[in-house]
């Protein structure tokens, strides 16, 4: 069996690892002003954020078409592959990973197996790492989707947002009346629910420090309960110095643990906006 795995731009993968493991990264696209970018090609992240400072209306994303997909999954097929996992961002936020489930039913030269990571961005990304790894090491495809499944029951977050008109508007936050109304000066903390994996507001306060220091404590209890080493990431849009010296202020605190920095590109930054800063974790996967 000759496994291939694809994923979207929002995985926000190094380029050295696409290359290394040999991962198709499918562009989702970002609209402007009725123009279109795909993500990472037509628009870097520096020039996205550039343009959402200037633009008066909120940018929109949309997803690739199935054409698109049947076109990567072909081409996969007459490179020698017989099996794609494509694993994409969730579900709750995209209608994309479904979309590619019910059409995955009629493609015949290759078998497709789309994968709802529940999550996006790098966290994401560290599953397709993962994944192509193991790939390239000739695992089973068995053992590859138990792998992902571990990682994904493995993983946590926690957004601080300065901006919710695009989620609200974009309806991708779920339970809206939790801060509707009182938006005014409140840094929300952001989640994916472990059960809905919707994006929910799980706290609120009226400062980023407070805000940070909220999303520390869920941290610290996910470290307490973790039977395994987790692996750290701190992410920001367009506001490297904050999310540099948040990193820094936890590495501090956790010198045992590996951590990464990484960013919201422009997908994702339409949605959560400029300036919003995460951490997240997930089971440590060069460790354990």
């Amino acid at each position: 069996m000759k496994i291939a795995i694809v994923t979207d731009s929002t995985s926000y993968l190094p380029r050295d690892i696409v290359d290394k493991y040999h991962i198709t990264v499918v562009p989702i696209e970002v609209v402007f002003d009725n123009k279109t970018y795909r993500e990472d090609i037509d628009i870097t992240t520096a020039e996205f954020y550039e343009l959402l400072n200037k633009s008066k209306e909120l940018p929109s994303t949309a997803q690739p078409s199935i054409g698109e997909m049947m076109n990567i999954y072909d081409k996969l097929a007459k490179e020698g592959y017989d099996t794609v996992i494509s694993i994409h961002l969730a579900s709750t936020i995209s209608g994309f990973v479904n979309n590619l489930k019910s059409a995955a039913a009629s493609i015949k030269n290759i078998k497709v197996i789309p994968y709802d990571s529940w999550i996006t961005v790098r966290l994401m990304g560290y599953m397709v790492q993962e994944a192509a790894k193991m790939a390239q090491e000739n695992k089973s495809l068995d053992q590859i989707i138990e792998r992902l499944n571990t990682l994904r029951d493995s993983m946590g977050e926690a957004f601080v947002v300065n901006d919710l008109k695009n989620l609200v508007k974009g309806g991708r936050l779920s339970n809206t009346s939790a801060v509707i109304g009182t938006m005014l000066n409140i840094k929300p903390l952001l989640e994916f629910d472990d059960k809905s994996h919707k994006i929910v507001a799980y706290d609120k306060v009226r400062s980023i420090k407070k805000a940070k220091l909220k999303a520390e404590e869920k941290l610290e209890k996910a470290i307490g309960n973790s039977q395994y080493p987790l692996r750290l990431l701190v992410i920001d849009a367009d506001d490297k110095e904050s999310g540099d010296i948040w990193a820094k202020h936890l590495k501090e605190r956790h010198p045992e643990l590996t951590l990464d920095r990484s960013y919201f590109g422009p997908v994702i930054g339409a949605h959560l906006g400029k300036d919003a800063l995460a951490i997240a974790w997930i089971r440590d996967f060069e460790k354990s």
